[in-house]
């Protein structure tokens, strides 16, 4: 018989009985608490204590809090890695290197996890948050907080607009022909729309002229 105390104290530091896993066992805790309080709602001790672990088993896991909800999302995808890589080089060029990023991510799991989480947003509030927590907040929200020169929430909306339209059109609907249509034509046509949204002026008549 094991000692009292013994089960609770295995418990605290992650490991799991009969097979249990612990990773698995996070990652349906996460997806639980993220639909039901967000991104920043959600803590990593509330997450911990519905897997029934130890807080830092996150840490052990998933390296954080952020890559813990990617991973929840079953996205295969470094949000570090991919905001260091977007903002790293000319500002000018960010929107061809966010569009070239995005299509190199969907295009590896052809369309994958990303595609089936716009398929159910339409359909599903829970979907809905959290791909507007992935792409408003830990990646576009990010990125354009870093380089756009004023209205920062519109810039990102519209920015988001464009990804995830260009998901829906080339993975979901598989609209011709931009379905099949190789990587330069895509970021040729996309990229410069995506770079006004980011750094450019949003009105129409263009920057306005200060009067003398």
């Amino acid at each position: 018989m094991a000692e009292p105390g013994t089960e609770t104290a295995a418990r605290r530091r992650g490991r799991r009985r009969a097979g249990e896993d612990t990773r698995a066992a996070l990652l349906a805790a996460a997806r639980v608490e993220f639909v039901e309080r967000g991104f920043d709602g959600a803590t990593v001790r509330r997450i911990a204590e519905r897997a029934g672990v130890d807080p830092a088993m996150v840490n052990h896991w998933f390296g954080g809090k952020e890559q813990l909800f990617v991973s929840s999302l079953e996205i295969p995808v470094d949000v570090e890695t991919i905001q260091r890589e977007l903002l790293s080089g000319d500002r000018d060029e960010l929107g061809t290197r966010i569009v070239t990023m995005f299509l190199r991510i969907w295009d590896r799991t052809g369309g994958g996890p990303l595609a089936a989480l716009i398929r159910s947003v339409a359909g599903h509030e829970a979907a809905a948050r959290m791909m507007r927590e992935f792409v408003g907040k830990l990646i576009i929200g990010r990125i354009v907080a870093r380089v756009a020169p004023d209205q920062v929430e519109l810039r990102a909306a519209l920015v988001g607009s464009q990804v995830i339209g260009l998901g829906m059109v080339r993975y979901v609907l598989e609209l011709e022909p931009l379905a099949s249509a190789d990587h330069p034509t895509v970021i040729a046509a996309v990229a410069p729309n995506l770079q006004r949204y980011l750094t450019g002026p949003l009105d129409a008549a263009g920057p306005r002229v200060m009067e003398p």
